[in-house]
């Protein structure tokens, strides 16, 4: 009886965390049918597990400066592309697209193949 207790247990405690597990690699939430672009600064560049983060400042049309909080991919995907915890600091100008937060709040998802400095450079590690 304990032999099948424990795949039984084990297969439950799958069953149960799976859908935690989806949910947290579900991009619905970001609008991949309308990307936008944005041009800004670097306030903070987050190289951390699971996701890397660029927290950026854009100046909007009326001069008023807003901060978006854009999620990347892991850092190991990241280093794959050349990437490292170097690659962006504080001042840096970026132009990026982005798709965008579907609640209309400053955030969105951004990858290696869409962003690059404001001087039309790539990004790599060793600036």
């Amino acid at each position: 009886m304990k032999r099948q207790l424990a795949p039984l247990l084990l297969s439950g405690a799958l069953v149960a965390t799976s859908g935690a597990v989806m949910a947290h690699h579900s991009f619905a939430m970001f609008n991949q049918q309308q990307p936008i672009e944005l041009v800004g600064t670097v306030q903070e560049f987050k190289y951390v597990n699971p996701h890397c983060y660029i927290i950026l400042e854009v100046k909007g049309a009326d001069g008023s400066a807003v901060v978006w909080n854009l999620e990347g991919s892991a850092p190991a995907l990241l280093t794959r592309d050349g990437w490292s915890r170097q690659s962006l600091k504080p001042g840096d100008e970026l132009m990026l697209t982005i798709d965008p937060l579907r609640s209309g709040e400053p955030g969105g998802a951004w990858n290696v193949t869409r962003i690059k400095f404001k001087d039309g450079r790539p990004i790599k590690d060793g600036r």
